[in-house]
Parts: structure tokens; sequence; C-alpha cells
């Protein structure tokens, strides 16, 4: 019931999300100044082609080679005799296919909202993969969260919650029963 709760409520920005980078690519095609044919051709089929490129190689090679073979069976037509970019110039193709890879990683980036942390907490965990260490990681998000800042001071709880919060030390400090001090001082040997 959570992740349908978390689900539901990521809806909303995810397709404010879409609205947006689906404007953008349409603005920059649309600055190719291309033929209707050509232009449909981007968005219809090579710009999805180079995302399914992307995807595939997030995928072991087995898992990815169908995204792969689907890339290629979108992309291969448009450049045969006949194809909507065919009668451009190799030059002008190139160019293209540059430029359709430019907004499908614009497309993905934008797709993936916690990329930077989970892909953060991916590449430093690798090597523990398979072990379950959830207090580490909760130990790890948290100095992420309340002390790791950005160039103008703040940091990820600071632009979560809109203030800063309060002393991480002070919390611990005011939560944890410090121990008496001894009756008597310690005996030397």
């Amino acid at each position: 019931m959570e992740r349908l709760e978390k689900a539901e409520r990521v809806v909303p920005k995810m397709q404010a999300t879409i609205a947006f980078v689906s404007g953008y690519v349409r603005q920059q095609v649309a600055q190719l100044d291309l033929t209707q044919p050509a232009s449909f051709a981007m968005h219809a089929k090579l710009i999805p082609a180079y995302y399914l490129d992307r995807v595939a190689q997030t995928r072991s090679v087995s898992d990815g080679e169908a995204l792969r073979e689907l890339a290629e069976r979108l992309r291969t037509p448009l450049f045969e005799p006949g194809g909507a970019l065919s009668q451009m110039s190799p030059e002008v193709q190139d160019q293209l296919q540059q430029r359709a890879k430019t907004l499908a990683e614009v497309f993905q980036r934008s797709s993936s909202n916690v990329e930077g942390r989970n892909g953060y907490l991916s590449l430093r965990n690798h090597q523990l993969r398979g072990l379950d260490l959830p207090r580490k990681r909760e130990c790890l998000t948290a100095i992420h969260n309340f002390f790791l800042t950005r160039a103008d001071g703040t940091t990820a709880a600071e632009r979560f919650f809109g203030q800063k919060p309060r002393s991480m030390s002070a919390s611990i400090l005011e939560s944890v029963e410090l121990p008496p001090a001894p009756l008597s001082p310690p005996r030397l040997p």
C-alpha cells in the first residue's frame, strides 16, 4: 500500500515532467527546420531508437539484445532508399543522429528524478552487492541529507524542508542517556 501511495503522489509530477520534456524536444526538433516527414521520423523513430539503446545499456547483454534489435529496426529504414532521412547528405544524417542521441539523453535524465542519489548508492555499494547492510545505508543517507552541502551552503534536508534542520548532534545527545561518572578514579596498576 505504501508503494502504491508513493506512486500515486509521483504521477502528477511525472506527467508534468514528461509534458515539459516533450515540449522541449518539439522545440529543439522544430529549430532543425526539417520537412514534415523528417520531423515525424525524428519524433517517432530516431529519438525513441536512441532511447531504447540507452535503456539496453543498463541491462545485461542478453536482456538488452531485444531492445537493441528493436532500436535498429526503428532506425535502419529511415536511412535506406525511400526512407524519410535518406535524401539528406551523410553529414546532415550524422548531425541528426547526434541530435537524436542528445534529445534521448534529455528524456532519460528527466525521467529519473532520484537517479543521482540512487546511482551514487549503487556505485558506493557495488562491492557489497548481496550483503544486507541497511543500517550502514541509512547512516550514509543521513550524512548525505544533513551534512553534505552544495556550493550555496544548503543541505538536501534544508532544501527539502525549506528551513535549516535541527542539529543532528544535539538531537542525538538529547535522546541518548550518558552513563554517570565513576564514583572513584581508576586505579593504576
